[in-house]
Parts: C-alpha cells; structure tokens; sequence
C-alpha cells in the first residue's frame, strides 16, 4: 500500500509537473533558456504525439530511457543523482541514452537569447545553482552553431561501445563546461574519443553514416514519448508500467522511481573510500562526491581539497567550480 501511494504521488506530481511547464513552453521559446528551477532545457520546435510508448525492459527488471544533450547544463546538473543511483542500484537498472538534439541551429530569436553571447551569463548562473562546474564564456570565445555534431557522434560512439559511450559524452561535456572547448567540431570530438578509448577511424565512419539515421531515430522516438526537455528520464518495468522524472530533481526521485517499479531492490553500500570512487569515475566534482557520499558541498571540497595537497589528487580550477581526478 505503501509502495502503490508512493507511485501515485509521483505519477500526480509528473503530470502536474509536465501541464507547469508546457504551459511556460508557450512564452519561453528558447531551448538554451535552461530554467534552474525547473531543472529543465525546453524544446521549442516540432510535433509531439504524446502517446504512452511501449518500452521494453531487456537484462534487468528497471529499464531507464534517459533523454539528454551534450550541451545540456541542467543534464550536467543531474550528474552527480546519475551517479550515485548506479552504484546504488546498479544491478536493477539498465539506463539507455537517447541524445535530443537541444541545438538544431540559430535560426530563432526568441526566448531572450537570439545569439550564442545571450548564452554565457545564463550558464554562469546555472552553473551556481547546480553547484557544478561551467564556464559559460564559451559562448563568447568559441561558441557552438548546433549540438546535433555532438549527439551524432555520442550515436556513433554508442555503435562501438555502449558504456565508453557513456564516458565518452562525460569527456565532451568536460571540455565543454570546463575547457570551453567547441564539441561540434571534429578534432575535439576526436581528442574525446582518444582519451575514451575510442576507434577513432570507425567513429568517424559512423559519425558520418549510420549514427545520423539513429539520432534520428531518437528524435522520432523524443515524439512519441512526449519529450518536452532535458533531462528526461523514463523509467519502466517489464509490464511497461512507467515513472517519469522530469528535469533536474533531488535524487530521492530517482531512487523512489526505481523503487516503485521495483520494490524488492536492495540499495548497494558501496565503497565511499575516496579514492576507490576514482577508480570507478575517474573524474569527481565537489557536488557528485557530496551526493555519493551524502555529506554538504563544503565537506566533500575539504576531503577532496585534502588529498590534493598530498599529492594524490588532480585538479582544474575554473572560475566556477573545480573537477579532481586521481594522478
């Protein structure tokens, strides 16, 4: 009974949530226009069917459909819930990243951003809000005409490998938001496919090819389950009952979402060891070690800032925020 009234409330609450911001989506027309408080990047453009897709749930009993884009600043937001669910219920979920093009091109003026300047203030401020890293001057030194070459290539990537996909997509959004990098062109989606690990050669076959018909494919797919901004995250058992999370949210609605489909789920304690969490994320935020370790922002940056100084810890510093790997 428990379980069934927690559904409900989050079914209401998505629904309700959903109508809230559709209804902003009528004056707020601009996909770059991320609202921090709705934790969302609306999408602006195109027909949506609204119709209840079956999704099919494949090894393992909660199949997550995560709609995203590399450019997107309130996805950069969720990824320290991201990771934290993996490795709590990791051995529940099966997360399948679907990239939703937020940046076909700037053939609009609306929304208070008509030129990719009007961005860098705006992801400046996400940035604070998030408690992640960005630099939003990308926008003023190297500024991006489209995320559609940066999903594409996480499509092609996905031909090859679907977790180094995953860490693939992380590497672009940190020369994005750190490096200030411009991830559509092709030697920095190069550059990020080596460090990954990446067959270089292929990618770009398939950069070229095949991943194109796939973007598409989720695109198509966007419709049909009526995505209306990023992130998205779908959440379905094998009996195709379904819990949306929508935007960027606390990450109990994540792991309420997961419960609900599948209460016998047992939460994973895993290693917090600072260092072992290196091991499995090579790169950590103040922010993602915080909610891993369920501890304040100022706590994890002591921790983190500690190891620094003794030499067993990386770090780049950007003006709002810092990332930490291990040496």
């Amino acid at each position: 009974m428990k379980l069934l009234s927690l559904l409900l409330i989050l079914i209401c609450s998505i629904n309700l949530q959903s109508q809230t911001n559709f209804n902003m989506n009528e004056n707020k027309t601009n996909p770059l226009l991320c609202d921090p408080v709705s934790g969302t990047c609306e999408i602006t453009t195109g027909e949506i069917t609204n119709e209840k897709a079956h999704i099919e749930t494949e090894n393992k009993p909660v199949k997550i459909i995560y709609y995203t884009d590399p450019i997107c600043s309130s996805c950069w937001g969720i990824e320290p819930q991201l990771r934290k669910l993996k490795l709590e219920y990791g051995d529940y979920i099966d997360i399948d990243y679907r990239m939703g093009g937020l940046l076909p091109d700037w053939s609009y003026n609306s929304g208070g951003i008509s030129k990719p300047a009007d961005v860098a203030h705006h992801w400046d401020e996400a940035s604070l809000h998030y408690e992640m890293p960005i630099d939003g001057n990308v926008w003023l030194e190297d500024p991006l005409d489209s995320s559609y070459p940066s999903c594409i290539a996480v499509k092609a990537a996905q031909i090859q490998d679907k977790e180094k996909a995953v860490k693939f997509m992380r590497v672009l959004r940190e020369k994005l938001y750190l490096e200030k990098k411009n991830i559509s062109k092709w030697e920095i989606i190069a550059d990020a496919a080596k460090i990954t690990g990446l067959n270089i050669q292929k990618l770009k076959e398939d950069y070229e090819g095949d991943a194109k018909k796939l973007f598409q494919d989720d695109l198509n797919l966007a419709k049909t389950l009526g995505v209306r901004g990023f992130p998205t995250l779908f959440f379905a058992d094998a009996n195709n009952n379904q819990v949306t999370v929508y935007g960027s949210k606390p990450y109990a609605y994540y792991e309420n979402a997961v419960l609900a489909l599948f209460p016998e789920a047992k939460k994973k304690n895993p290693n917090k060891n600072t260092l072992s969490l290196f091991e499995i994320y090579p790169t950590l935020t103040p922010k993602e070690y915080a909610v891993i370790c369920t501890m304040s922002y100022p706590e994890a940056e002591v921790v983190l800032e500690e190891l620094y100084d003794e030499g067993k810890l990386d770090k780049k510093s950007i003006k709002n925020g810092s990332l930490y790997s291990k040496k």
